[in-house]
This record gives C-alpha cells, sequence and structure tokens, in this order.
C-alpha cells in the first residue's frame, strides 16, 4: 500500500473526528463574539441614555457621570462572564472570586462606602445647593462644592471645611438658603418700670425699613417677664440677602432710639454679701 494513501486515510480519520469539535466550538466562538459585539454596543447606548435622563431631570454633574460609568462597568463585567459561559469557560468560581472579593473590599472600606452612599443620597435629593449656607455637624459655612465622599464649606471667616458625607447625610441640616425670606427675632430688654407702649412704638419705627417686607407685618411681643426687666421681641420678615444687614441694623440703633425715648435698659445686678470679721472668727 502506498504510504501516501495511508498518511490520506489517517487525515481522513482524524479530520471526520474532530470536524464536529471544530463546528461546535467554532459556531460557539462566532456567537459569543457576535454577542459581545451586540451587548457592548447596546450598554454604551444604554447607559448614554441614562446619563441623558439625569440630565433632564437636573441631576449634579459629577453625579450624572459616575452612575453612567458605574452602570456601564457593572454591565460589561456581567457581558464578559455571560460570554465565556457561552464558550464553556467555567464561571462558577469566577463569579465566586468576584463576590469574595467584593466582600473583602466592602469590610475594608466601611467607613468610605457609608460616605460615598451618603453623596449619592445628598446629590439624589438635593438638601443643599452650592452657594447655600448650611449648618450641619456643628459647623457652618457656605457649601463651596459637593463630592462623592465629602462636602466642601467655606466658612464665614474664610475658613475651608470638608465634611464627610456620611454624617453629613445622617444627621440634621439647616438649610438657611433654601427659603426667600426669613424672619427676624430680634429680643430688646427694658426696666421694669419703662413705658412699654412707647418702646414698642420706638421699635416698630426701627422696622420702618425698606428692606423690611410690609407683609407679614413687623409686630411687639412681650416675650418674658423678669423681676427688673421686661423683655421685648421685634418680629419681621426681610428677604434673605437683607437678614444679616437688618440683624445689625437693629443692633446699632436700638439702644440710641430707647434713650431718646427716655426708656431706660436695665442695670446689671450684682449681689455683693458683707462678711464681718466676727463672722470670719465665728467661722
Amino acid at each position: 500500500m502506498d504510504l501516501t494513501q495511508i498518511d490520506l486515510d489517517h487525515l481522513m480519520k482524524a479530520s471526520e473526528a474532530w470536524f464536529p469539535v471544530v463546528v461546535a466550538y467554532g459556531s460557539r466562538l462566532v456567537l459569543a463574539v457576535f454577542t459581545l459585539l451586540i451587548g457592548w454596543w447596546l450598554i454604551n447606548r444604554l447607559t448614554a441614555r441614562v446619563g441623558g435622563l439625569l440630565a433632564t431631570r437636573h441631576s449634579d454633574k459629577t453625579l450624572q457621570g459616575f452612575i453612567e460609568n458605574l452602570a456601564n462597568v457593572v454591565l460589561k463585567i456581567l457581558l464578559a462572564v455571560s460570554v465565556a459561559s457561552m464558550v464553556g469557560v467555567e464561571t462558577t468560581s469566577f463569579i465566586a472570586a468576584i463576590g469574595a472579593a467584593g466582600l473583602a473590599i466592602g469590610l475594608a472600606l466601611q467607613g468610605s462606602l457609608a460616605n460615598f452612599a451618603g453623596g449619592v443620597l445628598i446629590l439624589l435629593f438635593r438638601p443643599f445647593r452650592v452657594g447655600d449656607w448650611i449648618e450641619a455637624q456643628g459647623v457652618s459655612g457656605t457649601v463651596d462644592s459637593i463630592q462623592i465622599f465629602h462636602t466642601v464649606l467655606r466658612t464665614g471667616d474664610n475658613k475651608t471645611v470638608i465634611v464627610p458625607n456620611g454624617a453629613l447625610s445622617n444627621g440634621t441640616i439647616t438649610n438657611t438658603s433654601r427659603q426667600a425670606t426669613r424672619k427676624v427675632v430680634f429680643d430688646v430688654a427694658v426696666d421694669s418700670d419703662a413705658d412699654l407702649q412707647r418702646a414698642r412704638v420706638v421699635l416698630l419705627r426701627l422696622a420702618d425699613d425698606s428692606r423690611v417686607l410690609p407683609e407679614p407685618a413687623p409686630e411687639v411681643v412681650v416675650a418674658t417677664l423678669g423681676e427688673s426687666s421686661i423683655t421685648l421681641s421685634l418680629r419681621l420678615w426681610t428677604s434673605n440677602a437683607d437678614y444679616w444687614a437688618v440683624t445689625f441694623m437693629l443692633n446699632e440703633h436700638v439702644r440710641e432710639r430707647l434713650r431718646e425715648a427716655k426708656i431706660e435698659l436695665p442695670l446689671a445686678q450684682r449681689l455683693v454679701r458683707m462678711v464681718s470679721v466676727a463672722d470670719k472668727a465665728g467661722a
């Protein structure tokens, strides 16, 4: 028998054995590549659509980019695992390794993850915005920027304070910039023998200022009654921008106007106990 014929027969038998395997795995590979390409394109379109949806709802740009990138990465990892399983790669151990790594990272970064979650909540629900004056976590200041992990405040004396978003989102936040108007409550103590009606007129004249809103109308009420003084409370409304200017104006002029109207302010009292030498000796 010719040696060439023997090699040809051997090749034919080998091809008959391997051909079904090549066809099977080749079809899987083609389908996997096709799925990868189509899935990759769909994920890019989907995440771009999510970013556009967040933009139409006027979400923070930092949050838009973060959510878009996070969704893109997570979906592409899931796509890669699915394509690998289509080819025949065992993905059970791979998924378990990803889960274990995620758990370890989560335990190691508990504080950072809490700040991250707080940042997402702040950017989603917007309890304050950049430029607002807030009081939280024992500090107050203007919001300079809102990051994923922390918020940057600028205090009244131009100090920069960085507040973790985890504590910020779980604590009480006072936002004094959210409302267009603000109420000024100005308390002043007068002597207990003072003419209250005259004092009320003086305080209402102080409120006759262009920065004071006519509605609700300013009013003066008796806040407290003491043994030697009476506290009158002037209550008025201003725009948020004029709150401090009006408060400082009242602080500057109230004492002078009351004295011009012959209304005395209460004198500071001090209790003095006289102890004689005999008392000391007896003690």
